[in-house]
């Protein structure tokens, strides 16, 4: 029996993966089986979120005063490239029109805009108006591959030492060790993702 694209779309969200990927919120498994997105994507958003789950964690119990919305993050996280639904050819070559068009099909599809924002705002860290969330989404979608982006850590650097009012170097440090540690695991969720195709 050949598997069709519902069956690829499937096992992108609920396959364990090796080591084993968390699983995406219910809403956004939903949205994503009603859009029959393209199976490449949600596994590509399973490994974004995935790291993101950990980055957000080790701020929340590092940075206690922050008050990062876990929950906004994860979110953005696990939507950031939802946009591609509607320009699959961005899955494997550049273009940021997935960027609004992102924000935009959130909208239509009843999420707020604090949510729907971060599959606009992913890619624009060095926008000033970004949040302490927007930073995690972005950084999480380049260290899941073990990508490293001096301007966008310098940024998420400044916000955390701002908040704590510790040493710039002692902030970069802290980080550096973790993006190391989450950096390492790129392998697997490279596999991972790349198990599945692009339906366009």
């Amino acid at each position: 029996m050949t598997a069709t694209p519902t069956d690829f779309l499937a096992l992108a969200l609920d396959a364990p993966g090796e080591p084993p990927l968390r699983p995406l919120p219910a809403a956004v498994a939903e949205l994503l089986r009603s859009l029959d997105a393209p199976p490449r994507l949600a596994a590509h958003l399973r490994a974004v979120h995935d790291v993101a789950v950990e980055l957000t964690d080790w701020v929340r119990d590092r940075y206690p005063e922050l008050g990062v919305d876990r929950d906004g993050v994860l979110f953005g996280s696990a939507t950031h490239d939802v946009g591609k639904v509607l320009h699959p050819e961005e899955l494997t070559g550049a273009g940021s029109a997935h960027e609004d068009a992102g924000r935009e099909l959130l909208l239509s599809r009843g999420f707020p805009p604090s949510l729907a924002r971060f599959a606009a705002t992913h890619a624009s860290w060095d926008d000033p108006v970004v949040t302490i969330e927007d930073l995690l989404v972005s950084t999480a979608d380049k260290v899941w591959k073990d990508k490293r982006v001096p301007s966008l850590e310098d940024r998420l650097v400044k916000a955390l030492a701002a908040a704590t009012q510790r040493e710039p170097w002692e902030e970069f440090l802290a980080l550096d060790d973790v993006l190391a540690r989450l950096g390492a695991g790129a392998g697997p969720r490279l596999a991972f993702q790349s198990a599945f195709p692009v339906y366009t």
